[in-house]
């Protein structure tokens, strides 16, 4: 395959100048990413959970319904970052290889249309954020591990000090304070410029660690249970206008068989752990209490975000962009179902969400999290591949507090920033496709097909119909997302002949990336060794 035409600094110089009009500076972007949030987990999707600066955000902008990650962390960064398929640049742990040298990262885009790069918060590519991938300025969390007190951070691509107990340090609030710094450090030096900022945070993957003042608001919160709180979203779900399919069942069956044993977590948790996604009120007493705080403590971690963010808001306002910025806000993959103890381990003694637990959210409040879809992070049904989008923009949007139900990717996002920045994504062989016709207008985002493949399990979206298989020898199930987005009726033995042709498509597919990556000469960049971290 030849070398990609990107763009070049002249040709964006010109772009930049129609962009711009008379004289006006161009519009800011900040891509704001959730980790392991589920679809229904704001309060702007239906949630419960308190999230005022994300409602508000939706109310004066727009929520998309159909926006795809890649149901894991990594490579949806990969995407988000490059505009490429995480399997054309050997960024999904499915796709191992070396990333090609032609890879160009969303800095390496928007500089030389102008534009300065930051960086706050996880990160998860291979490269450094400044030396392999052109950011300007970064704070880089690597230790997934502790939000209390991490290990292994760089700052600016440089080693930082470990994080001990006494300095009151959550990596949530870390992440937005560097984030305001960076842009104070904007608005004194580089006020000309445009900014492009990639925020991060690791919330609320595990493991659930929250600040106690948080948790206490949602104490008691949850004590109907996660099939009854899932009711109450999915009818406020329908009451928006986000969904229109039926209600999918609970999966008791359902079980990442990489998590930590049955056996294990009651020997470590001890008897309130509840292992499936099965009816509440079959759980017991015990369960029931365990539970209901592990939700409250996932209901903090966001709530938490959601505060962090309005710091960051603030801070746009106060340098008088916040009419000209282009706010996106997405998650990585549908809420996990994981349970998993690593790190420094579970004390089962100590307090619920502090740096001496070690807790996941687990499959029945997962389900809840992903309402009103099936499967969670790591599948690739709706549930594991949905994620919220809220896009805000005073100055471009006119929309306020619309829903738009065109079918988009992460490798959209990309495309969207060139476009946005005044270049041309046509210039570019990126596979996504620009949002901002969608901005201004419902449905006006074309496209042959959306492409799946995590952990081998598979799938493959055209127009309204999508294919989908469990690991590697799991029989093609075929949905009409126009009806039954809940994926519920299986058509695949009634339209066999539609099932061949999308999974023809699915293999042409891999095999074109497989080559991609195959006859790509491999980046010289400077690597990221991720030591302490931990996890996708």
């Amino acid at each position: 395959m030849q070398r990609r035409d990107f763009l070049r600094f002249s040709a964006g110089a010109a772009a930049s100048f129609a962009a711009r009009g008379a004289g006006g500076k161009k519009p800011n972007i900040l891509v704001i990413l959730a980790d392991d949030m589920g679809f229904a987990d704001a309060g702007c999707y239906g949630s419960d959970i308190d999230t005022p600066n994300l409602d508000k955000l939706a109310a004066n902008g727009l929520r998309f319904t159909q926006m795809y990650s890649t149901a894991r962390c990594g490579p949806s960064r990969s995407c988000l970052m490059t505009g490429y398929y995480a399997q054309q640049t050997a960024c999904d742990v499915m796709t191992p290889g070396n990333v090609p040298e032609w890879t160009k990262f969303a800095p390496e885009h928007m500089k030389p249309l102008g534009y300065r790069a930051y960086h706050s918060g996880k990160w998860h590519i291979r490269f450094k954020p400044l030396a392999g991938t052109g950011f300007d300025r970064s704070y880089t969390a690597l230790d997934l591990n502790r939000y209390f007190t991490p290990r292994q951070r760089l700052l600016n691509d440089e080693p930082m000090p470990v994080v001990k107990p006494s300095d009151n340090y959550y990596s949530t609030i870390a992440i937005a304070s560097y984030a305001v710094d960076f842009l104070k450090e904007h608005q004194q030096k580089y006020a000309d410029q445009p900014f492009y900022f990639y925020l991060a945070f690791n919330a609320p993957h595990l493991p659930m660690q929250a600040l106690q003042e948080d948790i206490d608001k949602y104490k008691g919160k949850f004590s109907e249970g996660w099939d009854v709180n899932r009711g109450k979203r999915y009818q406020r779900m329908r009451k928006m206008g986000l969904i229109n399919c039926a209600l999918a069942p609970m999966q008791p069956e359902v079980w990442p068989p990489w998590n930590t044993s049955d056996e294990e977590l009651l020997k470590l948790e001890g008897p309130g752990e509840a292992t499936r996604a099965v009816p509440w009120a079959s759980l017991t007493p015990e369960q029931k209490d365990f539970n209901r705080t592990k939700m409250a403590i996932h209901a903090a971690m966001i709530t938490r975000m959601d505060h962090e963010i309005g710091r960051i808001l603030d801070q746009v306002r106060s340098m008088n962009a916040m009419e000209d910025t282009l706010i996106m806000f997405l998650s990585d993959n549908g809420a996990s179902a994981e349970i998993l103890i690593r790190g420094d381990g579970h004390d089962k003694n100590a307090p619920p969400g502090s740096a001496a637990t070690h807790m996941g959210l687990g499959p029945g409040w997962s389900t809840a999290g992903n309402t009103p879809f099936r499967m969670h992070k790591s599948w690739v049904h709706e549930g594991g591949i949905s994620s919220p989008c809220i896009v805000h923009w005073p100055k471009g949007i006119a929309d306020k507090g619309k829903l738009r139900h065109d079918v988009c990717h992460f490798i959209d996002v990309v495309p969207t920033a060139i476009e946005l920045a005044g270049g041309d994504p046509k210039k570019t062989d990126l596979p996504g496709k620009s949002m901002l016709a969608a901005f201004k207008k419902d449905g006006t985002i074309s496209r042959e097909f959306l492409y799946f493949n995590h952990n081998n399990n598979r799938a493959i979206r055209s127009g309204d119909w999508k294919a989908v298989a469990v690991g590697k020898d799991g029989p093609w199930e075929l949905y009409n997302l126009k009806t039954d987005r809940c994926e519920q009726k299986n058509l695949a033995s009634a339209q066999p002949d539609r099932v061949k042709q999308l999974a023809a498509t699915w293999d042409r597919t891999t095999a074109d990336h497989q080559r991609v990556r195959e006859a790509a000469v491999p980046s010289k960049r400077s690597r990221m060794a991720m030591g302490a971290g931990g996890g996708g």
